[in-house]
C-alpha cells in the first residue's frame, strides 16, 4: 500500500463502520436527534473560552467578541433552531392520491452518513451549521477541518469524544491529502465550503461515487451603491463587514460600485468609520489578523498588482500606524480606486480588508457588469426607491440579496444559505439543512380494488378505446 492510498483504506474503514451502525440502529427518534443537537450546544456552551483561545492562536490574533459571536452563538442559536422544530419537520406530508382509497405521502428519510468539509475562517460555525440539519435530519457525520486551523481542529477532535460516541460523529484530521481521501469516500452526502478551485476537485471527487454535494464556494460578491443611497450609511455597514474577521469571510463585500460622483463623499465616510471604529490596530484587540503568511503575502501583492497598473490605493491605517504589519499580520483596510479588470484584485476572491471600487454613470452599467461574471454568494445594494431595489433583484442572480445592510441572511435560519452557479450548489440552515440531507422518499399505499394497477392490466381492447376517447376530447 502506497502513501497515497493508507489515508483513504483508513478513512474507508471509518466510513463503514459509521454506514453499518446507521442501518443497524434504524432511523433515529425526536429525542435522540435532540439529544446530538443538544450535546452540540453543551459543546459550544461549555467549553467556549477554550475554543476561542485556540481559534486567536490559529490566526495569530483573533477577537474573542467575534469569535463567541460569529463562531459559537450563532452556531448555538443554528442547533437550538433545529431541536426547537425538528419534530415538525419530520412529519410525513400527506399528498392527495389520485384514486380514491389510496394512500400517498411523502416520508422524511435520513441519508445515512454525511461527510462535512469546513474551512479556517469559521471554524466552528461552518462545522455545526450543517451539522444542525445533519443531526435533525436523523443522520450522523463525519467532519474534516482545516488545517489551517491546527490547534482549533486538534481541540475539536478531542471535545467531540467526549460528547459523542464514534458511530456518531468524528473528527478526522489531517492535510490536504487527507482532504482529498476525505472527497472521495462514498458518503450518503458530502457537503464543502471554500475556494471554488477546490471545490471543483470536491466534485470531481465526489463523483466518481454518485455522492450528493452542497457546495457553499464564496465568489466576487458585489456592493451597489444606487444614486438615492445614504452614502454615509453604506460606508458604515460596508465597512463594518469589510473589517469582521478582516474580511476573511465568504460573503464579504468583494468590490463596490458607486455613481462617478460619489467616490470622494464614500472615501471621507470610510475613514470617519475607521477613526471611530478602530482608532488603533496592530495592538487592537478587536481586529483580526490575516491566517497565515500566505495569505498575507498574497493580499500584500493584490495591492502591488493593482497599484502597478494604476490603480488609486488608500489605505484606512490609523495615524501613525503603517498600512500592515507582518509581525502580526495585520492589514488596515484598504480602498482600491480606478480598479480595472486586468488586475489581479478584479479577478480572483480577495479574503481580507481589501475594497476595490468601481464607479458607474448609470445603474445598468452595475446590473451588467455583475451579470457579466460569475454569479456571486450574495450581493448588497444600498437605494431607497422600492422599485430600483425590485428591479436589482430581478435583473441580477445571486446566492442572497441584502438590501441597505451586508451579511444579515447568514444568520437568519428561516433563510436558506447557499450559492448559485459558480459560487455553489445547494442551500441549508434550518428547514432547508433538513431538508437538504433527508430523502424525500414518496410512499404509496394502494387501494383495496387496486384501481392503479388495473388501468396496465390485458386485454386492452376496452381500455384503448377509453383512452381514446380521453385523448380525443
Amino acid at each position: 500500500m502506497n502513501d497515497q492510498q493508507q489515508p483513504h483504506t483508513e478513512l474507508l474503514k471509518t466510513l463503514t463502520r459509521l454506514k453499518d451502525a446507521h442501518l443497524k440502529q434504524g432511523p433515529a427518534n425526536a429525542q435522540l436527534r435532540r439529544d446530538r443537537l443538544q450535546r452540540a450546544i453543551a459543546l459550544l456552551h461549555d467549553n467556549r473560552e477554550q475554543l476561542s483561545e485556540a481559534i486567536s492562536h490559529d490566526f495569530g490574533h483573533r477577537s474573542t467578541y467575534q469569535s463567541l459571536l460569529a463562531d459559537v452563538a450563532s452556531s448555538i442559536n443554528a442547533l437550538n433552531f433545529a431541536s426547537e422544530n425538528l419534530e415538525q419537520w419530520m412529519q410525513p406530508e400527506v399528498v392527495t392520491a389520485p384514486e380514491q382509497g389510496m394512500q400517498t405521502f411523502i416520508q422524511q428519510q435520513p441519508v445515512g452518513v454525511v461527510g462535512i468539509i469546513s474551512p479556517w475562517n469559521f471554524p466552528l460555525n461552518l462545522a455545526f451549521g450543517p451539522l444542525a440539519g445533519v443531526f435533525a435530519a436523523g443522520n450522523t457525520a463525519m467532519l474534516k477541518p482545516s488545517e489551517l486551523t491546527p490547534q482549533t481542529s486538534a481541540l475539536l477532535q478531542k471535545l467531540v469524544a467526549q460528547y459523542f460516541k464514534p458511530d456518531e460523529l468524528t473528527v478526522v484530521l489531517g492535510d490536504a491529502d487527507v482532504g482529498q481521501a476525505f472527497s472521495a469516500l462514498p458518503f450518503d452526502h458530502l457537503v464543502f465550503t471554500g475556494s471554488s478551485s477546490i471545490g471543483k476537485q470536491v466534485m470531481r471527487a465526489a463523483s466518481e461515487n454518485l455522492v450528493p454535494i452542497t457546495l457553499e464556494l464564496g465568489g466576487k460578491s458585489p456592493v451597489v451603491m444606487a444614486e438615492d443611497a445614504d452614502i454615509q450609511q453604506t460606508a458604515i455597514r460596508t465597512m463594518t463587514v469589510k473589517t469582521f474577521n478582516a474580511g476573511q469571510i465568504c460573503i464579504s463585500p468583494d468590490y463596490l460600485m458607486l455613481p462617478d460622483t460619489d467616490s470622494e463623499a464614500f472615501v471621507s465616510a470610510a475613514r470617519q468609520f475607521m477613526v471611530k471604529s478602530f482608532p488603533s490596530i496592530v495592538d487592537n484587540s478587536d481586529y483580526t489578523s490575516i491566517i497565515s503568511q500566505k495569505h498575507f503575502d498574497r493580499l500584500i501583492s493584490l495591492l502591488e498588482d493593482a497599484q502597478a497598473k494604476g490603480a488609486n490605493i488608500i489605505a484606512l491605517a490609523p495615524e501613525h500606524e503603517a498600512a500592515f504589519d507582518a509581525k502580526t499580520r495585520k492589514i488596515a483596510p484598504h480602498l482600491v480606486l480606478n480598479v480595472t479588470d486586468e488586475m489581479k484584485i478584479m479577478q480572483e476572491e480577495i479574503f481580507g480588508p481589501l475594497l476595490p471600487i468601481k464607479t458607474y454613470q448609470q445603474i445598468d452599467e452595475a446590473i451588467d457588469y455583475i451579470n457579466a461574471h460569475s454569479r456571486p454568494l450574495a450581493a448588497y445594494y444600498f437605494g431607497q426607491n422600492s422599485d430600483r431595489q425590485h428591479e436589482f433583484a430581478q435583473r441580477t442572480t445571486s446566492g442572497a440579496l441584502v438590501i441597505n445592510d451586508l451579511m444579515t441572511h447568514a444568520s437568519i435560519d428561516t433563510l436558506p444559505f447557499g450559492g448559485v452557479g459558480a459560487s455553489g450548489i445547494g442551500a441549508y440552515h434550518g428547514i432547508h439543512g433538513f431538508r437538504r440531507f433527508t430523502h424525500a422518499k414518496p410512499v404509496v399505499i394502494e387501494s383495496e380494488d387496486g384501481a392503479a394497477n388495473l388501468r396496465l392490466r390485458a386485454p386492452y381492447q376496452q381500455k384503448y378505446a377509453e383512452l381514446s376517447a380521453f385523448l380525443d376530447s
